[in-house]
């Protein structure tokens, strides 16, 4: 795809791409985290955290989907080995076996907050490109999270 067909500049884009292939990389790893919990999960909270987690999950593929569509659409290709994920993610793996619930939940918090944060900063940077395209996507992104933040800060008492 060339950028100029849906009335984009290529240098302009440049960034958007960068940052939209980290934030892809960022939702693979919290992706496989939430796959984690959802798996090891234990305890009081199993019912209500077994099926949480999995929504966040399916949501977390369908965007991890229409990031990398995205890409595309933009003209570039979108990272697609785990060697890709791992070195440009800044949330970090996290071994879930024999994890409390609670500490689950604060780790997923502590995800959302860094997606959010890369969010909005993309949202800067989708501006300054005129990529309507992208910056109402990442915005509908980013409001999910906050909404499941808000969420999961009240089930923990963290706010």
């Amino acid at each position: 795809m060339n950028p100029k067909s849906i009335s984009l500049e290529e240098k302009k884009l440049r960034p958007v791409v960068d940052h939209l292939n980290d934030l892809l990389a960022n939702y693979h790893i919290h992706y496989q985290k939430l796959r984690g919990c959802h798996w090891n999960v234990r305890g009081n909270h199993f019912f209500t955290l077994h099926a949480k987690f999995e929504e966040l999950y399916t949501n977390a593929l369908t965007t991890i989907d229409e990031l990398a569509e995205r890409i595309l659409t933009l003209g570039k290709s979108p990272y697609s080995t785990f060697r890709d994920y791992v070195e440009h993610a800044e949330i970090q793996e996290a071994n879930t076996i024999g994890m409390n619930d609670i500490d689950m939940v604060k780790a997923i918090i502590d995800d959302l907050e860094a997606l959010i944060a890369m969010q909005r900063d993309l949202l800067e940077i989708t501006s300054e490109a005129e990529d309507e395209g992208t910056n109402d996507m990442i915005n509908a992104f980013m409001q999910f999270n906050e909404k499941q933040n808000w969420m999961l800060r009240a089930f923990v008492n963290k706010a």
